[in-house]
């Protein structure tokens, strides 16, 4: 579902998961609802400018009449169309497709943060948006056996748009039909017509430990799922005569992570000889593998895959993105249900396994991940004081190599964040809450902790700037005071005071979450001694995900995270990666944690993916710069670093690096809106740059 609304000389559209988009126009006037366009939208709207323009985005311009095709130089070199007939497509957190007849220039602008379309004179345009998010289509239901979860893995790929390697691409991945467990199987008519049948089969031992680890794989191959009594797992391609054996469990795990990444990274390869092209680095390992990309692309989902398979992975391994998520499950009958959601974020599924901290290991592991320099000195008062916190048994995960972890079983593991089945079906219920604007409500609980409560009140209302945000604060609730603060409609609480075995401490007593009939609030920061145990509650209550901590935690170290967290997740970072980059901050990190699902996000960045970057002293003026871009929702993107000797994009995923000089490290850090780890913090990109120039 798709809503606009006129503003002066600008466009704002809103989808169902609140992703929002402005376009911007010099005499931009709004005629209503436009005609259908030749690309699937959820919605067109009719308008007139002499200039327009947008987020930073990918664009590529396509002829209607002479099949012709352009791309903006992420260089920042204009694109001169020359009169005729066009539909550009735009790729921001909502898909925009424009059309118009004529010509036109597009280019980056100045600040490499907007893309412009100026046009000779006053021009139609056609704007078609479509929401990148789309909900489940349908339910599957099956019954609770092996047989079962196979037919339901084997279905929930109704939802993938194309076979060919563009669905690398996840504009063309969408939502996994719901699953439920019923007495027998029922398939709707328009899932078993949209189940691609590529003629893969895979075929698993029937347990249901296999199924689950190769669950990811089967979704992504387009993969007919079928159990035997083989005690070895399979993959069978019969058009060309292949047949693939894997390894048992639990070997099984790293041959259907291995071949699941192996052939996600070359489709992302291959899908250059498509219709959408980027001169990514990695395209040299086609070259250097003797790999046709042009054959590939259009070959046959078994003949592609039959190549892939003789590419050995000692070849790629050292060219393989990071993953960006893997989740850790019980592998029991009723969890068959979250599938849907684990599937529909690519997330690599492990069996759960864990061992118990050794010592003072927890402390050593927070300094490991604590990047040392000049620190302020800690105040030593805790924010519990004298009250009794909850305590917490911390275990020690076995953890795949992936940007982040989930964690779906039983124990509370450090390093992940520990979701719950409510989370998913939860973040489904706040997706039909669209057109307003993100609800923020501070809570401060102790005129002690104003700092934290100062800070990011003051962070807040500076991204309302950009984005439709209300900010609230309130102080000194009583327990029914912040009872509907929880049961309102917020999209985050930020609440700031202590947190005892009761509940959260208010003026008049303490809240236990477990009082509340159901929370409203989407998204939460617990920033008080203690508050685990009440972060699971109010995902049981309602709630998608949300920030907490293990233990005690001294005041000036909640404040600093809690400040950090707060402009991370405003600039679109995803709860787990705001939560994970804050904490690296102090000393003892790792007495914070999160709660739910890690991977979503309250409000967008300037780019649909945020990018972190590491800065490195060389000599006295020579810099490293490291730039990380990844995406726990939708990976398969790339990213282009505007870095003046750059010539490449990169898989997000891969982290990229560069040898600058003083000016030209500055030069890159003004034009961007970015978290920068230097000399032992964690720095804003406009707050550091002025400090490397004096």
């Amino acid at each position: 579902m798709i809503e606009w609304e006129v503003g002066d000389d600008h466009l704002r559209v809103v989808d169902a998961d609140n992703a929002e988009v402005t376009v911007e126009g010099r005499g931009l006037t709004v005629s209503g609802s436009g005609p259908t366009i030749s690309r699937p939208v959820d919605e067109t709207v009719e308008a007139t400018a002499t200039r327009l323009r947008f987020p930073h985005a990918i664009v590529y311009a396509f002829s209607l009449g002479r099949d012709e095709q352009y791309e903006l130089d992420p260089t920042g070199d204009p694109l001169s169309l020359p009169s005729g007939e066009y539909i550009v497509d735009i790729d921001t957190e909502i898909k925009i497709y424009l059309r118009f007849s004529g010509s036109g220039t597009i280019k980056q602008a100045d600040d490499y943060e907007h893309i412009e379309l100026a046009f000779p004179e006053r021009r139609r345009v056609i704007f078609g948006f479509r929401s990148h998010h789309e909900l489940p289509a349908g339910t599957i239901t099956v019954p609770p056996t092996t047989e079962g979860m196979a037919t339901a893995i084997t279905h929930l790929t109704s939802a993938q748009k194309t076979s060919t390697p563009d669905r690398t691409y996840p504009t063309l991945r969408g939502h996994p039909p719901l699953v439920r467990q019923g007495p027998k199987c029922e398939i709707p008519d328009r899932i078993e017509t949209s189940t691609p049948d590529t003629g893969i089969e895979l075929l698993v031992p029937d347990a249901i430990e296999p199924l689950f680890v190769t669950a990811p794989l089967a979704y992504y191959l387009q993969a007919r799922v079928r159990t035997t009594d083989r005690e070895t797992p399979a993959l069978r391609l019969p058009d060309v005569a292949r047949e693939v054996t894997l390894s048992p469990m639990p070997t099984l795990e790293r041959d259907a992570e291995r071949l699941l990444r192996k052939t996600f990274f070359l489709d992302s390869l291959v899908r250059n000889a498509g219709p959408y092209r980027a001169d990514l680095s990695e395209l040299s390992m086609l070259d250097a593998l003797e790999l046709d990309m042009e054959a590939l692309y259009e070959a046959t989902p078994q003949q592609r895959l039959a190549t892939y398979l003789d590419v050995p992975h000692g070849a790629i391994e050292h060219r393989l993105p990071t993953w960006h998520l893997t989740t850790y499950v019980d592998p029991t009958p009723s969890n068959v249900e979250l599938l849907p959601f684990l599937l529909d974020r690519l997330s690599l599924l492990g069996v759960p396994r864990t061992s118990e901290l050794e010592g003072k290991e927890l402390v050593e592991r927070s300094l490991e991940d604590f990047y040392r320099g000049p620190q302020p000195r800690s105040n030593p008062t805790a924010r519990a004081g004298a009250s009794q916190v909850a305590s917490v048994d911390i275990v020690k995960p076995e953890l795949k190599s992936s940007h982040a972890h989930g964690w779906l079983a039983d124990g509370v593991p450090i390093d992940v964040f520990k979701s719950a089945p409510e989370a998913y079906s939860n973040r489904l219920n706040y997706l039909e809450d669209s057109g307003n604007p993100t609800s923020i409500c501070i809570v401060l609980n102790d005129r002690d902790m104003k700092d934290e409560h100062t800070d990011v009140a003051e962070i807040y209302r500076q991204r309302s700037d950009d984005l439709a945000i209300d900010v609230s604060v309130e102080e000194s609730l009583g327990t029914a005071e912040l009872a509907r603060v929880f049961e309102t409609d917020h999209d985050f609480v930020h609440y700031i005071g202590h947190c005892e075995t009761d509940g959260l401490r208010c003026s008049n007593g303490s809240l236990s979450i477990d009082s509340l009939d159901r929370c409203n609030a989407q998204t939460f920061f617990l920033n008080a001694c203690g508050s685990f145990y009440e972060g699971m509650s109010l995902i049981e209550k309602g709630s998608v995900a949300g920030a907490v901590t293990f233990t005690k935690v001294l005041n000036d170290h909640a404040v600093k995270v809690g400040s950090t967290f707060a402009k991370l997740l405003i600039h679109g970072f995803s709860i787990e990666r705001a939560m994970s980059l804050a904490r690296r901050r102090i000393m003892m990190g790792k007495d914070y944690a999160v709660v739910g699902d890690g991977t979503h996000s309250l409000t967008q960045g300037e780019h649909r993916v945020p990018t972190t970057a590491t800065v490195e002293r060389l000599d006295d003026d020579q810099y490293l710069l490291s730039l990380e871009c990844f995406s726990t929702q939708m990976t398969g993107l790339y990213y282009y670093p505007h870095v003046e000797t750059n010539e490449h994009a990169y898989l997000c995923g891969t982290e990229s690096s560069f040898t600058l000089e003083t000016g030209e490290l500055v030069s890159f850090l003004k034009e961007s809106e970015t978290p920068v780890i230097y000399d032992g913090d964690v720095y804003w990109s406009q707050d550091l740059w002025p400090t490397l120039q004096s």
